[in-house]
């Protein structure tokens, strides 16, 4: 006989969750919210600036604790995580991609990758050829050695998806990622992003930009501190 059928976990589970930083006065940056995202799914999160989006992307990414309610990642409850275990569980299951690339400028594009996957669990004898890898698929095999400031936004931004994913994390969180660059080069970013959603990726793109915001296979709107689905129009 068959074995039982595996449990789908979702990747993102919010249980009314909130954050409120402390004053004073005390300022609700989220209001409690609940919200699932599922293995492989695209979400975008649309809001104008002060609504709250870094706040949910901090908490998403393990920088914040919720002061209300709960997070849980892969299914494990995130408030019972001391720092450490914090810091390491971000190091596994979480990449990010920064609208500032936040790439080390005296690294080649090679050695900014490499030295991601030493908080993953990437194995030492593995790490150069992971990161080649990385590299290679967004297109970038060309450039494995050059420096980041000989290097175009573009480029730069490539290189910082690469770092987000060479682990194969969980999660790959985005803030903002084509904030600094043109609107052609926006659009290889954002194809390059939707290659890795299509490649089985969870993926949860921050950002002001319509056009941005509709490449999600769901949109969620913040204004206000508050979370909420965007319904088409």
């Amino acid at each position: 006989m068959p074995g039982p059928a595996a449990v789908r976990v979702p990747v993102i589970e919010l249980r009314h969750a909130g954050l409120t930083y402390p004053g004073p006065p005390p300022v609700t940056a989220l209001l409690p919210c609940d919200l699932t995202v599922w293995p492989g799914e695209f979400i975008t999160v649309i809001g104008p600036s002060g609504a709250g989006k870094s706040s949910l992307l901090n908490i998403l990414g393990l920088l914040d604790i919720p002061t209300e309610g709960n997070y849980l990642l892969d299914g494990l409850d995130t408030a019972s995580l001391g720092e450490a275990e914090r810091t390491a569980l971000r190091g596994r299951r979480i990449g990010f991609v920064f609208q500032a690339f936040h790439l080390l400028p005296h690294r080649t594009a090679w050695e900014n990758v490499e030295l991601a996957l030493l908080y993953n669990g990437t194995s030492r004898r593995s790490r150069r050829e992971v990161a080649r890898e990385a590299l290679v698929r967004v297109g970038l095999e060309h450039r494995l050695n050059a420096s980041p400031t000989t290097l175009s936004g573009g480029e730069r931004q490539r290189v910082a998806i690469a770092r987000a994913a060479a682990g194969r994390p969980s999660l790959l969180l985005c803030d903002e990622p084509t904030g600094n660059l043109d609107t052609v080069t926006a659009a290889s970013v954002l194809n390059l992003l939707d290659q890795l959603h299509s490649s089985g990726m969870t993926v949860v793109v921050i950002t002001h930009d319509a056009t941005v915001a509709g490449h999600g296979e769901r949109v969620l709107a913040m204004r206000d501190g508050v979370l909420a689905e965007q319904v088409p129009a």
